[in-house]
């Protein structure tokens, strides 16, 4: 007789769901319900800036995110899943951390999106390393400059994992890397790719420079440097320079630079959007790494 059904052939209810460690999945079915406070109004960013980092935690989307989050040795606060796929999460080591289960609309109401993927966590954070400390393991780092758009630093960070650069320098003024939305697009890469704020800025870019880094400040301005013309000492130890989507860098920072660096471009388009140019300047400085 199959597990999940009643000697009459009617199903048994979903509070019977648990894990293979017989770990139970707790059934919630009024989205207000203070156990899972954690993801409300996931899609309100005011909301959850004001309470993702001070409470220090994260939500993760996506059976594989939250796997990536758990390698990287994140610790899970607690699992909210949609109830006909509590068995995605069965084999995982939840530890001290509740499963929470519930339907597709409970879950809309307290979200406030569809959960397609069906699976979310809530992670603690871990504290940032300095600055310094990543400079110090790094070969090859990408900085950014008021760069919130959650889409594009997630993008950025995908590229910087699968394109041979080390870290990210983020501005103060830089949106969150552990955001819902940069963390999906990322697809987790943000907990594979050492990050610290650099701070105050942009003075703490004479901090790169000390460290033997050459900042290469991306820009479209006439009198930049054709990236593929760097010379070896320019490309040893690279930290490439990025400012926010349009507006670019800002003077200081610009003034703060090394050398200004250009992507060519044709048909009169003079620039790229900040995650394709960062994955294109980083695919040109490490195009001779041995794989």
């Amino acid at each position: 007789m199959p597990g999940n059904a009643a000697g009459d052939g009617r199903r048994r209810p979903p509070r019977a769901v648990r894990q293979n460690r017989q770990v139970p999945v707790h059934l919630i079915t009024d989205p207000d319900d203070d156990r899972i406070a954690d993801y409300r109004a996931l899609t309100d960013v005011e909301l959850r800036t004001r309470w993702e980092p001070p409470h220090g935690l994260f939500i993760a989307e996506g059976e594989l995110v939250l796997r990536r989050a758990l390698r990287a040795g994140y610790p899970p606060r607690s699992y909210l899943v949609d109830a006909k796929r509590a068995d995605q999460v069965a084999d995982l080591d939840t530890g001290a951390a509740p499963v929470y289960a519930a339907t597709p609309e409970v879950l809309r109401q307290a979200t406030g999106f569809h959960v397609h993927r069906g699976v979310l966590a809530s992670f603690r954070r871990r504290p940032l390393p300095a600055a310094a400390d990543v400079l110090a393991s790094a070969r090859r780092v990408v900085i950014l400059e008021e760069v919130n758009n959650h889409t594009n630093l997630g993008a950025i960070f995908r590229a910087v994992a699968g394109l041979g650069v080390d870290a990210v320098l983020l501005s103060p003024t830089c949106a969150d890397p552990l955001y819902r939305r940069s963390v999906r697009v990322s697809m987790g890469e943000v907990f594979a790719v050492p990050y610290a704020k650099l701070d105050p800025w942009p003075d703490a870019l004479a901090e790169v420079r000390a460290a033997g880094f050459t900042v290469l400040a991306m820009t479209p301005a006439p009198d930049a440097v054709p990236i593929q013309h760097l010379d070896a000492a320019q490309r040893a130890r690279a930290a490439l320079l990025l400012g926010a989507e349009g507006a670019g860098l800002t003077r200081a920072a610009m003034d703060a630079s090394d050398v200004r660096v250009v992507i060519p471009m044709r048909r009169g388009v003079d620039s790229l959007n900040v995650a394709a140019a960062t994955a294109v300047a980083a695919w040109e400085l490490g195009r001779d790494d041995p794989l």
